[in-house]
């Protein structure tokens, strides 16, 4: 199983090369695979400049638009795959993610807020935008898990419930912050939906930080959550402070989730497929689900992003392709007798 766990990382890891490789590729302009390895090896190696220098505007393309683009896509991707592993940890529930319990709604309505104030102030490479993110996912989290919790944990059917009435709760408000702020009306808009349009190196700085110290401490809870998901009573007696876990975990992936929201907008469903097709082929173990869940999310959502901006001429929101693919696999976990068992 060790090897195979090792192969499989391996093979990942050649998988998200290649797939940022071809996605970056793709695209309106007339640019081929040849020129994209050139470019892309010039600039992280210093090698073949002359080269490189020949292509033009096709370096500005490559460097500046397509590879962040791509990349970006990738890390938002992993992002919410990992937090959704760890939510359906939790919640132990394989139909959890950030998208259905509502987080992402409540960092959307955060950042709606912060887009009509229009405050003009950053920190830690956030600015105020992404810290009203992180405090709607934090209350909405909040909100789900304790309307939804009987006693010391959290009915599944309620959970679901509360998570549907929350997005729909969120989604009606930002509507109608929408109609009152008709001048911020398409940047709004964009949040609802999700896109990578017009993102570059910028924001992939911005969330890289979040990104990786959530990921290194997320693994750190990795036998923690194999414990948690057997029984809060179960882990108690394993000496494990549950509610303590919880806590920490919550704060950590709200702010990944708030850090993503505040460049991607609502992206549903990627948090709730990827963490279960790893769980099906390698086991429910989270030293492993954790990190191989990360580069899925990470390969599915940057094939959505190039879909989105491939499909047709004008480009369409990522959250409506993920949600194509994303609400039939729900509907799937949803009729599978199975369901209850992580």
């Amino acid at each position: 199983m060790k090897k195979r766990w090792i192969a499989a990382s391996i093979l990942s890891l050649l998988c998200v090369a290649a797939v940022i490789l071809i996605c970056t590729f793709f695209g309106a302009a007339d640019i081929t695979i040849k020129d994209t390895l050139i470019v892309l090896t010039n600039k992280i190696t210093g090698l073949l400049g002359a080269e490189a220098d020949s292509l033009g505007a096709k370096n500005t393309i490559i460097w500046d638009l397509r590879f962040p683009r791509s990349l970006l896509a990738f890390l938002v991707g992993g992002a919410l795959a990992l937090c959704g592993g760890v939510y359906q940890a939790i919640f132990k529930n394989p139909m959890a993610d950030p998208f259905v319990l509502g987080i992402s709604s409540g960092a959307a309505f955060g950042a709606t807020i912060g887009i009509i104030l229009a405050i003009p102030a950053s920190f830690m490479g956030l600015n105020t935008i992404s810290f009203f993110a992180f405090g709607g996912a934090i209350l909405a989290i909040f909100f789900v898990y304790n309307i939804a919790r009987v006693g010391k944990q959290a009915n599944t059917t309620s959970l679901l419930l509360c998570g549907i009435a929350v997005n729909q709760l969120l989604t009606a408000v930002i509507s109608f912050a929408m109609l009152l702020s008709a001048n911020q009306m398409k940047k709004i808009y964009f949040w609802t939906l999700g896109s990578f349009s017009s993102k570059g190196w910028d924001h992939v700085f911005n969330v890289l930080p979040y990104i990786i110290i959530g990921l290194i401490v997320i693994f750190l809870f990795a036998k923690e959550l194999d414990i948690i998901v057997l029984g809060d009573e179960t882990a108690i007696r394993f000496g494990i402070d549950v509610e303590k876990n919880k806590r920490i975990l919550f704060v950590v992936t709200s702010l990944v989730m708030a850090s993503c929201v505040s460049v991607s907008g609502i992206i549903g469903f990627v948090g709730l497929v990827s963490p279960h097709i790893v769980r099906l082929i390698f086991g429910p173990a989270h030293k492993k689900l954790l990190p191989l869940s990360f580069l899925l999310g990470g390969i599915v959502l940057c094939i959505c992003d190039t879909i989105s901006r491939s499909i047709i001429a004008s480009e369409i929101p990522v959250g409506i392709v993920t949600a194509i693919i994303g609400a039939p696999f729900f509907i799937y976990l949803l009729r599978a007798k199975n369901t209850e068992v992580l």
